[in-house]
């Protein structure tokens, strides 16, 4: 995809009217694809929340795109024009739309470069495990979690849902830009480096949430929405763990077990530090 139509200087805004332009053609592609998005290593951030996160990263946004609509207001213009992306460009309406990705959009979008993540370390203190998440929506909340509750690394399973998809970073809301995401890992592999437990959570389990050892480093499992963690993976965890639910509900779902279990762990570690019981 090219990113700067005919060569257009950053501080200019390119107007396109036509669906028979080249460099629209091309963001059409790059809309639409979640191939030509892991292609091309790139992804489409909607909305003013996600580009601002994205420039606290100090990383310029490949382009910036606007409806004519949302041009018109203050805050979208400010973004494009402040903006040190590479390309901005106004797009009529209809055209916009046509590329949006939520139904009623703001009217700003940024295409940019998903960043590389650092190499996994030799030894994995805390971390966050997906085990074939399939729900985007899921998967990002599970990365906002993880962000709030002070985890870096995120390895994700090769069955698990592109993490840049537009709709795990909208329920991500900017954890990305905080996060180490490693996608296409196998995690049976990964385990040896865990220097501390290995938590698979699990339903069924035979150690309560509240009842495990979570101050010391914790590499968290979390599976698939219908069957839960693999059984191979399971089978290496020093602790399958189950949420104490007293209701009549089953189980939860995996976004919200891992807020619980993930916040359990802030909490323990938040009683050692004031010297209490755990």
């Amino acid at each position: 995809m090219n990113l700067n139509p005919g060569g257009v200087a950053a501080v200019e805004i390119k107007r396109i009217q036509s669906r028979g332009n080249v460099w629209y053609k091309s963001l059409q592609r790059l809309a639409s694809s979640s191939r030509e998005r892991r292609a091309q290593r790139r992804a489409i951030l909607d909305g003013p929340h996600l580009i601002e996160a994205w420039r606290a990263r100090g990383t310029p946004a490949e382009a910036l795109v606007a409806s004519e609509t949302g041009y018109a207001r203050t805050e979208v213009r400010d973004l494009l024009e402040g903006t040190s992306a590479r390309t901005c460009v106004v797009l009529a309406d209809r055209l916009f739309d046509a590329v949006a990705q939520v139904a009623t959009p703001v009217g700003i979008m940024a295409v940019v470069a998903t960043p590389e993540p650092a190499p996994l370390p030799d030894r994995l203190g805390d971390a966050v495990l997906v085990d074939g998440v399939q729900d985007a929506g899921n998967l990002g909340s599970i990365l906002r979690s993880a962000a709030a509750a002070g985890v870096s690394d995120v390895v994700l399973s090769p069955g698990t849902v592109f993490a840049w998809s537009p709709r795990v970073l909208r329920a991500g809301m900017g954890a990305h830009f905080v996060l180490a995401i490693h996608e296409g890992v196998r995690l049976e592999a990964l385990l040896g480096r865990c220097s501390g437990r290995v938590a698979a959570a699990d339903a069924h389990g035979a150690t309560s949430l509240h009842e495990c050892d979570l101050r010391g480093p914790v590499a968290w499992i979390f599976g698939n929405e219908g069957s839960g963690v693999s059984a191979a993976l399971a089978g290496q965890a020093s602790d399958r763990v189950r949420i104490p639910m007293p209701g009549k509900a089953e189980s939860l779902n995996v976004a919200a077990a891992a807020a619980v279990c993930l916040f359990e762990q802030v909490r323990q570690r938040s009683v050692k530090r004031r010297g209490g019981p755990a």
